[in-house]
């Protein structure tokens, strides 16, 4: 399990590195790396330049797959159960891209989401 804080993207990039470390060393496959990094990269990154706030990261691998959850309070008022955008939007391309990618998607207790990447 990787967790950390962030508040930049320089900060995230770097500890998105320690991630997709982890997972390669799990051997988790190729495709499941970059689709791990790419969800992980769109939610923060929609905290960080949407919001202004930091973000908490947890990032663990389990029998069915890749869980990402990430806490911010600027993600407390997202939501993740409306009609995807289109494509070419110019708001909620983060979101769609987080869906297409994860298995599933939800909201925590807390208003954190966390996402399913299940593994190949």
């Amino acid at each position: 399990m990787i967790n950390f804080k962030v508040d930049n993207l320089k900060t995230m990039r770097k500890q998105l590195e320690k991630f997709t470390d982890f997972l390669t060393e799990s051997e988790v496959c190729e495709d499941d790396v970059f689709a791990s990094k790419l969800v992980s990269c769109e939610l923060l990154t929609n905290v960080i330049r949407h919001g202004g706030d930091e973000a908490e990261f947890c990032g663990q691998l389990l029998d069915g797959g890749i869980k990402i959850t990430v806490s911010a309070e600027s993600l407390k008022g997202v939501d993740i159960n409306g009609e995807p955008p289109d494509v070419f939007a110019e708001s909620g391309r983060g979101l769609y891209i987080v869906k297409v990618f994860s298995t599933s998607i939800e909201r925590g207790t807390a208003g954190e989401i966390s996402v399913l990447i299940k593994r190949r």
